[in-house]
């Protein structure tokens, strides 16, 4: 009866029941002491639960900003040629003289266009990469193609989607919507194909039906996956967007790096890039914080994902 109770556990809370399940298999066991070994054995392991020190947390945070400062007394010393390398005093000083106004418009134009290209590219990758994981004969049929057009590199699409769809913005969501498909496909394929084999037994034991068994097993388990590649598509997405905004556009971060490059002004195109660099940074960890929320129940859960 007790058995009966955690497999019906396991089936209404995919992360509880997983833990409890494991347990239920060695009756009047305690396990208790081998995990207390098990997790001081492993509190110094990337992948352990305990938290990282707060000095190194503090020096992560600092390295760049000192980087920043090697470079600025470099440049000051003549060591780098500042029409090559300009000081961060410089970049600072170039972007503040663009305009707070005309700055944050490009950075919302670049910040919207990502936004919805890796919505769109996300949801439908997420979709199809459910259906060919679930169905063989699916992926068999589509697995060839998707290949072949995952090896196809982001400038190519420029001219085609320019020729197909004019320079207003669709091209452009449409290119970042294709760089933010593939990683998040593969991962929604890989995280449902391995899915422990046991945990599907386990629902065809109770008869669920295949949408019931792919929202109360396959896909609480495949979320790890899921989430790894949501990131790695919305770094690439960033990616895209810039490069369809260095070839076709007139605002945006890509143009300003474009704009910097033909005016002879590197203060400009490195101040573009910092910018990239601080967004792609505030979305990844927009999107570790929403994983450690939605994978809050996993005893694997790293502790460094949250904020």
């Amino acid at each position: 009866m007790a058995g009966d109770e955690v497999m019906a556990r396991t089936l209404t809370e995919p992360g509880v029941g997983m833990q409890r399940t494991a347990q239920a298999r060695a009756p009047g066991r305690s396990s208790a002491p081998a995990e207390d070994r098990l997790t001081t054995a492993m509190s110094g392991s990337p992948t352990s639960g305990a938290r990282a020190p707060r000095g190194w947390r503090l020096m992560g945070t600092l390295l760049p900003l000192a980087f920043l400062l090697v470079v600025e007394a470099l440049v000051r010393a003549r060591v780098l040629p500042d029409n090559l390398v300009p000081a961060p005093s410089e970049i600072g000083a170039a972007l503040w003289q663009l305009g707070g106004g005309h700055l944050l418009g490009h950075i919302a134009v670049s910040t919207s266009r990502v936004a919805t290209g890796f919505g769109c590219g996300a949801l439908l990758a997420i979709i199809v990469g459910a259906a060919m994981g679930l169905s063989h004969r699916l992926d068999a049929l589509l697995d060839p193609s998707f290949q072949a057009l995952r090896a196809i590199p982001s400038l190519a699409w420029v001219p085609v989607l320019l020729l197909w769809m004019g320079i207003d913005e669709a091209p452009k969501i449409t290119l970042v919507a294709i760089g933010a498909f593939f990683p998040v496909h593969l991962s929604v394929l890989s995280g449902i194909r391995n899915v422990d084999r046991k945990l599907v037994e386990l629902g065809a034991v109770y008869r669920l039906s295949p949408w019931r068994l792919f929202v109360r097993i396959l896909l609480p388990a495949a979320l790890p996956h899921i989430f790894t590649g949501l990131r790695t598509g919305l770094a690439v997405s960033w990616m895209f967007v810039v490069a369809a905004e260095l070839i076709a556009a007139t605002r945006g971060l890509g143009y300003l790096l474009s704009d910097g490059r033909e005016t002879g002004r590197p203060d400009i195109v490195f101040g573009a890039i910092i910018l990239l660099g601080l967004l792609g940074k505030l979305t990844d960890t927009a999107m570790k914080i929403l994983e450690g929320r939605v994978l809050a129940w996993r005893d694997t859960t790293v502790e460094s994902a949250r904020p």
